[in-house]
């Protein structure tokens, strides 16, 4: 039958005999199933060479789909499972499906819309069976990802304070290379959005013709226009994700041109800025990511309470300012500071400290004032910008929408030095880390360290690739890649002891064995003249430091098309619920190099059995 079938799709292009590398490409979507061209083209090559022509004939393609599409793995299970290894009865494929793939849910009626959903060939639909095609369709599909399907769409309570999750932010979004002298562009905040993010950094500096400007500040960065980031954010803020989106801005303008952006922000944005509380003036907690769909935050300091605010709301406060009094930086940490200039202007002389990598803290600490537009200030509800102290000068007058931004040098000391401390302040209050002013070519820190104290907002420079922003992006597949996850119960709690080098009774012990069976079409190594790379597969969790583990498969010598190891690794995790896992695969080249070939990565409880 599956001759047959096979037959009626492609006779027809062979009525003139033969066909070409381009007519086999197409003719392979066609059949549809995933086939990556340079795998097609290094079979068709080999066919096609020994006769020192460029076609082939209907046989040779028959070849070809064999060679790539019916993988001996996927033939061995059939087998088990088919008593003649040519067809799956419904029975039969319930059976698989209880027992390898652990739905011990399934019945005649799961295996049924399995069928209706994959089996091509139609005479064996109707007969509520499935072929070896079927099958290795079904098998090949997002219904069989590694990725648990339930979790590709929003499935936690979205009604928990603000404060209760993990939230995709990126930092110095305008830039898309390094923070010295590349380009500022729109597109920074465009591909931030598309993949979810919902924490934007907007550097705002004083620009010409009273138009403020997004630049990174003291360097030779090129500038963009404040007026059409916020244009580019109205355009795409909602379209990944229907959650609330937070402008953290570094204001360095002045109050006049504060006022230009207030004014922007409000006839650009409208309804979708939020201008005022929602439900009661007086704020006991923060709200849900639910009661705030489809708005946008400002994140900024602010002058006085949000009820001040308020009962100011029908007056005009044009050309108001207020002022707000903060230490001076007693430790290197803020971020404006971090980002001292590198190239020095005139009043070099007070910026020296900062050439030195940690100038001891100033003796005594000097207040400084800033001005800020009341028009600003007012559009900040619930995300008020407050100078970090220490975590016990917050429990004691922090308010719940109140929020500090820490350097990641500064986070990584109180992460080994005072971790219950942070987990208590961040069941409370939002905390932002930022990447450290030195990292002037836009590196990464890894994230995972901020989030194993419950740091909501862990911001990375989303336009570097590398291991920091696949475990960024693995993270946040989850809950339906809305940028919001909820963060574990310990790291919600007020009274939570939890600390990550030391989970005692936090810890829910799961034992996680991964039989890594085959590779298929992986690619090929750039050093490869002959489609081939010797790959391997490095397992990798991340998580509390207790469960952070490595294990590393064989090497298959030069097989990219369909290498098969059949290893199995077995982990014991003690924090799952804090457990990224990653895939990844290289080439190795020597004894001590290897070639980055490929990745996923993805929360732990994400993983699909079977």
């Amino acid at each position: 039958i599956s001759h047959t079938w096979f037959l009626s799709i492609i006779q027809n292009e062979f009525r003139t005999g033969k066909i070409d590398l381009d007519s086999t490409m197409k003719l392979l979507e066609k059949l549809q199933m995933p086939f990556d061209f340079a795998h097609v083209k290094h079979v068709f090559k080999k066919t096609v060479d020994k006769r020192k022509t460029h076609t082939i004939n209907i046989e040779d393609f028959r070849a070809i789909y064999r060679t790539i599409v019916h993988r001996p793995e996927f033939h061995e299970l059939f087998r088990a499972y088919s008593p003649n290894s040519k067809i799956l009865a419904d029975t039969e494929l319930t059976e698989f499906l209880r027992k390898e793939q652990y739905e011990t849910e399934a019945c005649e009626m799961t295996a049924l819309e399995i069928i209706l959903k994959y089996e091509p060939i139609e005479e064996v639909r109707k007969r509520r069976q499935m072929s070896f095609e079927g099958f290795i369709r079904y098998m090949s599909s997002e219904d069989c990802s590694v990725f648990k399907n339930h979790h590709r769409t929003i499935y936690q309570d979205m009604n928990h304070p603000l404060c209760d999750y993990f939230i995709s932010s990126s930092h110095n979004t305008y830039l898309i290379s390094d923070q010295l002298i590349g380009a500022s562009h729109l597109w920074g905040y465009t591909s931030a959005l598309l993949k979810g993010c919902r924490c934007l950094e907007i550097d705002c500096w004083d620009g010409s013709n009273n138009e403020p400007v997004v630049y990174h500040g003291h360097t030779l960065t090129s500038k963009i226009l404040f007026r059409s980031v916020i244009q580019v954010i109205d355009k795409y803020a909602f379209l990944a994700s229907d959650y609330p989106v937070v402008l953290s801005l570094e204001n360095h303008c002045s109050p006049k041109q504060q006022e230009v952006m207030a004014e922007y922000l409000e006839s650009i944005l409208g309804d979708k800025l939020l201008t005022s509380t929602i439900g009661d003036t007086v704020v006991t907690q923060l709200p849900s990511p639910e009661a705030l769909k489809f708005k946008i935050l400002i994140k900024n300091k602010k002058v006085g309470t949000i009820e001040e605010g308020m009962l100011r709301r029908d007056l005009d406060s044009h050309g108001e300012t207020g002022e707000i009094s903060e230490f001076e930086n007693i430790s290197d940490e803020d971020e404006t500071d971090e980002k001292a200039p590198l190239y020095p202007k005139s009043d070099s002389s007070k910026r020296k400290s900062e050439c030195r990598p940690s100038p001891p803290p100033r003796k005594k600490a000097k207040m400084k004032k800033i001005k800020i537009a009341i028009a600003l200030s007012d559009l900040v509800i619930y995300t008020k910008s407050e100078k970090f102290v220490s975590f016990e000068h917050s429990l004691a007058n922090q308010k719940c929408y109140e929020n500090n931004s820490i350097g990641e040098v500064r986070a990584r000391k109180f992460v080994k030095h005072s971790a219950k401390e942070f987990v208590s302040h961040t069941s409370r209050f939002i905390t932002r880390i930022y990447p450290k002013g030195t990292r002037t070519n836009s590196s990464n820190y890894n994230p995972q360290e901020f989030w194993n104290v419950g740091c909501q907002m862990v911001a990375l420079n989303f336009q570097t690739p590398g291991v920091q922003m696949e475990l960024q992006n693995g993270k946040f597949l989850d809950n339906g890649g809305c940028g919001y996850i909820l963060k574990p119960e310990f790291l919600r709690s007020h009274d939570s002891t939890f600390a990550p080098h030391n989970v005692g009774r936090y810890s829910k012990p799961m034992s996680l064995s991964i039989r890594l069976i085959s590779g298929h079409q992986l690619p090929p190594s750039n050093l490869s003249k002959t489609n081939k790379a010797d790959p391997l597969v490095q397992i990798e969790i991340y998580g509390v430091p207790e469960d952070q583990a490595k294990k590393k498969s064989s090497v298959i010598k030069s097989n990219a098309l369909c290498p098969r190891w059949d290893e199995t690794f077995s982990f014991t995790v003690q924090v799952p619920e804090l457990a990224l896992i990653r895939f990844c695969v290289e080439d190795e080249i020597s004894l001590v190099a290897n070639e980055f070939l490929g990745q996923f990565t993805l929360p732990l409880l994400s993983l699909s059995k079977g």
